[in-house]
C-alpha cells in the first residue's frame, strides 16, 4: 500500500517545459537586434553655433564634423574634403539617409558650403547643419 502511493505521488509530479519561453526570448532577442538604430558619430568635439530655431533630427543620420581649423571627420577618422562624396555616395546608395553636418562656430563658412555641395553632389536629398539649442530669453 506505501509502495503504491510513493509511486503515485512520482508519477503526479509536474514538470515545467521551458523550451518554448527559451525560442520566445531568443525571438525578442532577434527582433530587438535587427530593428535597432545604430548612431554613428562624428568621433570629435564640435563647438556648434547657436540658434533658436533648431528642431530635432531623426536618429539615421549621417554625421560629418567640421572642426574648428577645418578638418573634416567622419565616424572618428579623417577624411578630408576629398572623402565626403565617396562617402556619402556609398551610404546614400544602400539607404535614403539625410546628412548631418556638425561645423564648429570657428569654421569658415566657405568650407561648410564645399562640404554641403560634395554631400549634394554624392547624392544626398536632404542635407541639414547641426547647432545647439537657445531659448529665447523671456522679455521683461
Amino acid at each position: 500500500m506505501l509502495k503504491e502511493v510513493i509511486r503515485e505521488e512520482l508519477e503526479d509530479r509536474v514538470d515545467i517545459n521551458l523550451s518554448p519561453m527559451i525560442d520566445c526570448i531568443f525571438i525578442l532577442l532577434i527582433f530587438f537586434i535587427l530593428t535597432t538604430v545604430f548612431v554613428q558619430e562624428t568621433g570629435i568635439e564640435v563647438d556648434k553655433p547657436e540658434a533658436a530655431g533648431s528642431v530635432p533630427l531623426e536618429e539615421d543620420s549621417i554625421l560629418i564634423g567640421i572642426t574648428g581649423d577645418e578638418r573634416i571627420f567622419y565616424g572618428g577618422q579623417e577624411i578630408g574634403l576629398s572623402g565626403v562624396r565617396p562617402t556619402v555616395h556609398r551610404i546614400v546608395l544602400s539607404e535614403d539617409v539625410s546628412v548631418v553636418i556638425q561645423a564648429d562656430k570657428n569654421a569658415s563658412h566657405g568650407i561648410f558650403s564645399k562640404v554641403y555641395g560634395e554631400a549634394k553632389a554624392a547624392g544626398a536629398k536632404r542635407v541639414h547643419f547641426s547647432t545647439d539649442n537657445v531659448l529665447n530669453p523671456i522679455e521683461g
